[in-house]
């Protein structure tokens, strides 16, 4: 049987000390001695047990004096590294326990997987497959992509923008089309599951949890587009309406599938209701007013100046004041602070160029804006560690989800629409 991946067969009487520049266990067909200088002094992570069982010779060709050809491991051995990652070697002629070649090799081979420090690790070659975690693409300091943040942004402004200066009802549109991928979201992060960790962070093969929480996706998908319709042909009364039926038609519907967790089915559902279309509908009742679009831009213009402060201030200052640091980390009363001057500019500066308000009263409404849309986005980062998710998706990039972006919007949409009623 030729075990060498050389490709050659070993010479018939290999001659001893033919390569004698090379240490012992190096010569492609010289004899592997017991290491036994090896053990004592293992680099940190290496186990000692492993190479015992590999030092006997034996009868398969393994151990004192077997050829390095001869010594290789069998392919799907796991080699387990300090942090269980594992790697499944590629197969060796000769060597697959599964391919019969070991069947006149005397007993079976039964080798115990070897730790191996993840220093000294070689890299990945053709053939081998790697499970685990790949390393991480860089970021930014406040740990997104910025580039891609600022392009997509840029992108989705311009979506909204066009949709409100040519025709208005195109808006409608696109904020339902955001709501729809925004549910798709949710629904899968309220029914995903998690890999369960110990301390250390190492997870058993199949040890997983989840929520499970199944969300009747069919008729909140219709009830929410019923509920935008209604929201700019009928205004709040309307919204009011179709919230009302589309909650117990989530009700109804979830009745179908059988009494099990059907009451905490039926509650997301219903906070998903409110949550996503129907905060969402603000948005839309703004347009409805002679200068609709003025005021939907006004609204859009605050929230991306409150995030935008948040963030520039919040890198700028190093965030050393947390906000909430066991919901978001990230976030920090520097941010704030940043968020709320520079949403305070803007609404004084919109207000009173395109709604013909005071600049205290724009000011009034920034400030309200901001503090609003950083409560939006702790809420949404406090789901996140109840479904145990970092980001509800990964469609937008430097953004996470749709959901991830919609957070600050959605909190902020009945606050500026009621204190734009109230002013203008």
């Amino acid at each position: 049987m030729n075990d060498s991946t050389w490709g050659g067969t070993p010479p018939a009487d290999p001659p001893a000390g033919a390569h004698p520049d090379l240490p012992p266990g190096h010569d492609p067909y010289g004899s592997y001695g017991a290491w036994p200088e090896q053990v004592p002094d293992a680099p940190t992570g290496y186990d000692a047990a492993p190479y015992d069982a590999i030092r006997p010779g034996r009868p398969d060709g393994h151990g004192d004096g077997a050829t390095r050809a001869q010594q290789h491991f069998p392919a799907g051995v796991g080699v387990r590294t300090q942090d269980d990652h594992t790697q499944v070697l590629s197969p060796i002629a000769g060597h697959d326990p599964d391919d019969g070649s070991q069947a006149d090799a005397g007993e079976p081979f039964h080798e115990e997987p070897i730790r191996r420090d993840p220093a000294h690790a070689e890299a990945p070659r053709e053939g081998r497959v790697v499970t685990g975690d790949q390393p991480a693409k860089p970021v930014g300091k406040a740990g997104r992509n910025l580039p891609q943040a600022i392009g997509v942004g840029l992108a989705l402004g311009g979506v909204i923008v066009a949709s409100l200066l040519t025709v208005q009802v195109l808006f409608v549109g696109v904020v339902l089309l955001a709501v729809l991928v925004g549910l798709w979201e949710l629904a899968g992060a309220f029914g995903r599951a998690e890999a369960v960790a110990d301390a250390a962070g190492r997870t058993a093969q199949g040890a997983t949890v989840g929520r499970g929480i199944r969300i009747p996706v069919i008729p909140l998908a219709v009830g929410s587009a019923a509920m935008l319709i209604a929201a700019y042909a009928r205004g709040a009364q309307g919204l009011a309406v179709a919230t009302a039926l589309t909650a117990v038609a989530v009700m109804i519907w979830r009745m179908t599938e059988g009494p099990e967790d059907f009451l905490r089915d039926m509650t997301a559902g219903v906070f998903t209701v409110f949550y996503l279309p129907f905060l969402a509908g603000f948005a839309v009742l703004m347009l409805g007013d002679d200068d609709g679009a003025k005021r939907v831009l006004t609204f859009i213009v605050l929230v991306v100046c409150a995030d935008t402060g948040a963030y520039a201030a919040g890198v700028i200052s190093g965030g050393r004041h947390k906000m909430a640091p066991t919901i978001s980390p990230g976030k920090s009363w520097e941010g704030f602070a940043g968020g709320v001057v520079l949403a305070a500019a803007a609404g004084a500066l919109c207000v009173m160029s395109m709604l013909d308000g005071a600049w205290w009263q724009g000011a009034v409404v920034g400030v309200a804006a901001a503090a609003v849309s950083a409560l939006g986005d702790l809420a949404e980062s406090m789901i996140k560690r109840d479904l145990k998710v970092k980001d509800m998706g990964s469609l937008l990039p430097g953004h996470g989800g749709v959901m991830d972006r919609l957070d600050s919007l959605l909190a902020a949409a009945p606050v500026v629409w009621l204190l734009l009623a109230v002013f203008v």
